[in-house]
């Protein structure tokens, strides 16, 4: 029997944790530095009282806003992305053409007795704050795609691990059974009820239970009951509803206990994990 450890997904690159927190820290660090800068030229346009402390919010929380849209709307059609990134650019080129004439400005009127830089270098070094909040987004974002897409192929593999020990541990000589009513150990040692189960069972509370087809017909094969269960509407968030796989199996005129059941389910939502985990 193959063991876990040969079935599963790599594990995530150790250290992602400290790795996120230095990105918030940078973030954090760039967010202080471009509200400084963003809070002085919110006075020196004259706007009053405590609005100068809301208005750096408008540029750079839009930034960080922005990077996440973009993300999400990844798979969006062209125009949807091309419109987001005009106003993430708009947000970010903004932001940094009001650092650096923050920071040229007050060269410009500040007597140096130390260390004297040139109005480009002032306005260069002044733009790094925006970007690394920009940038600490952006990464803070894709690590955490990451680690979400290595976690739907290791619950992928877990499932096709926990099918094969089935098939390994089922007693050799013995046909495998074709009716509900032949296989009673099954019956007894089937899984406790999986998450999937669940998302199912809630998801048809209201539904009336499937009409069972006359007479005893035999059951189809696994192969037979996967291909019918694909045809079935997915549950709650787009996972496989156990009972929708029920129904549409019984609706061909199929009996199914709840062993095999279970095995087609588990199969089904594999499937579509494996899809899912590619598509990311």
């Amino acid at each position: 029997m193959p063991s876990l450890s040969s079935t599963t997904a790599p594990a995530p690159t150790s250290g992602t944790g400290a790795i996120r927190v230095g990105i918030a820290l940078l973030g954090a660090i760039g967010f202080a530095l471009s509200y400084d800068a963003l809070r002085q030229m919110a006075v020196a346009i004259h706007i009053r009282g405590l609005l100068t402390y809301a208005f750096p919010l408008v540029i750079d929380g839009f930034i960080a806003i922005g990077v996440r849209a973009l993300l999400i709307l990844r798979t969006a059609p062209s125009r949807s992305r091309l419109y987001v990134w005009a106003l993430v650019g708009l947000a970010t080129a903004t932001s940094i053409w009001a650092n650096a004439l923050h920071a040229i400005r007050l060269n410009q009127q500040t007597r140096h007795t130390g260390l004297h830089l040139d109005d480009l270098t002032v306005g260069a070094l002044s733009a790094i704050a925006p970007l690394a909040l920009a940038g600490a987004v952006h990464l803070y974002l894709v690590i955490q795609r990451h680690t979400t897409s290595v976690r739907h192929q290791e619950d992928s593999a877990a499932h096709r691990h926990i099918n094969t020990s089935r098939h390994d541990h089922q007693p050799t000589g013995r046909p495998h059974p074709t009716h509900p009513d032949d296989e009673p150990e099954r019956l007894e040692t089937a899984p406790a009820t999986s998450a999937t189960d669940v998302a199912g069972d809630a998801d048809d509370v209201a539904e009336e239970p499937p009409a069972k087809p006359k007479g005893r017909q035999p059951s189809a094969t696994m192969d037979e009951l996967v291909g019918i269960g694909r045809t079935a509407p997915p549950g709650r968030d787009g996972r496989i509803s156990r009972r929708a796989v029920e129904t549409a199996i019984r609706a061909k005129g199929h009996s199914v206990g709840r062993a095999r059941l279970d095995e087609a389910t588990h199969i089904l939502q594999a499937e579509l994990d494996t899809a899912r985990a590619k598509a990311d």
